[in-house]
């Protein structure tokens, strides 16, 4: 089965066809995965895209997520703090 027709297909069986996976996303994900795996365990790469997904699901940008967790994973300084979707800025950090 090719990728395209995978992605449908899932998408279907879970309800999500109205959520667009473009080859932006996919090659975000993809790296996530990639860095999750290879700097910190293998298990981290689908448990870390799950993780984002779920950031994503509450509001916060797909590339602000995956920036931040790939930060963590190769042991940067994280972006600033993503906004808070319900006020659009960026959540106190007490500094």
């Amino acid at each position: 089965m090719e990728l395209d027709d995978w992605l449908a297909a899932v998408s279907a069986e879970i309800g999500t066809t109205d959520v667009a996976l473009d080859n932006n996303a996919i090659h975000t994900l993809l790296d996530l995965a990639r860095d999750s795996a290879h700097q910190v365990e293998r298990v981290a790469a689908p448990l870390t895209t799950f993780l984002v997904g779920v950031a994503v699901g509450r509001g916060v940008p797909l590339g602000a997520a995956a920036a931040r967790a790939t930060a963590l994973a190769v042991g940067l300084e994280p972006p600033s703090a993503a906004p808070d979707p319900a006020t659009d800025r960026a959540p106190d950090t007490g500094t």
